[in-house]
């Protein structure tokens, strides 16, 4: 199916999920355009995090729809929406420590490997399992562009990976681990990118290198929606800013007209609106 090009990349209407009587994600509407980077904040425990849940496949909603470039993704699995293009990262780093750093990131291509995948629903895993082991002249050159493309994509985070591509992922500091996230994201080329507080934990240093990154990124046209608790950043990355309380949407447009309204306040109030360095914590 041809999605119409005026569209939005990525729209969710009405999208509601509940846990008993908490209303975690209380029918939000949201509109993402091909190229465009929004931004979701708001106090902790606003429903963030479950929001990009729904999105991405891990959850689903008791309610509403999320469209992807015109096809109802609802509830697809993780593994569906990632061949489809949409990739994320998570507020609590994952990577798989005993593996290497090119390895954690390769994961990510996974889904674009061609030589190993036969198309064949029925005996196509067993092929693939057979050529993976096997490994003929195609795989082998395949694997080899796939990895030049993990040493391009690790470049972009200057020397805080590439002397590392061979350590495991456990021996990375907790600034090290999240970018190996991302660069395994990355190399999924994805046409959508959920960013999930890329840089908790990260100090002034850190948070300006992730944020000239995501610029860069921007700046090639990916489309991006991120959670940042880091105001400042937030408010010079964002083409629109959507802020959530108790699960709901309160707020959404420019960041400083949003970052001056009364129920943006009100939400965080004692929680710093217009400080930039929030710790991590539950979204």
């Amino acid at each position: 199916m041809m999605a119409d090009q005026h569209a939005p990349m990525l729209s969710l209407r009405g999208l509601t999920r509940r846990f008993g009587g908490l209303t975690a994600v209380d029918a939000i509407d949201l509109d993402l355009g091909k190229g465009e980077l929004i931004s979701i904040i708001g106090p902790n425990g606003a429903g963030k995090t479950t929001l990009f849940n729904l999105v991405t496949g891990l959850d689903r909603p008791d309610d509403g729809a999320v469209r992807f470039e015109g096809q109802d993704i609802t509830g697809l699995s993780p593994e569906r929406l990632a061949a489809e293009g949409i990739a994320r990262t998570f507020q609590l780093g994952r990577v798989f420590g005993n593996l290497s750093v090119m390895d954690n990131v390769l994961i990510g291509a996974h889904t674009r490997l061609r030589a190993v995948k036969p198309a064949m629903a029925v005996i196509g895993p067993l092929l693939e399992l057979g050529l993976a082991l096997l490994r003929p002249a195609g795989v082998r050159a395949e694997e080899e562009r796939l990895r030049e493309e993990v040493k391009a994509i690790l470049a972009r985070f200057g020397e805080r990976l590439l002397p590392r591509i061979d350590q495991p992922a456990y021996s990375l500091s907790y600034a090290n681990r999240r970018r190996v996230e991302i660069a395994r994201a990355l190399a999924l080329k994805p046409r959508l990118l959920l960013l999930d507080e890329p840089t908790a934990g990260m100090n002034p240093t850190e948070t300006a290198e992730m944020q000239a990154l995501v610029a860069e990124l921007k700046a090639e046209g990916l489309t991006i929606l991120l959670i940042e608790h880091k105001l400042e950043m937030v408010m010079r990355l964002s083409d629109r800013v959507i802020v959530m309380d108790e699960g709901r949407k309160i707020a959404e447009g420019p960041g400083e007209e949003v970052r001056t309204d009364p129920k943006v306040i009100e939400a965080y109030l004692g929680h710093g609106l217009s400080g930039t360095t929030e710790q991590e914590s539950a979204a």
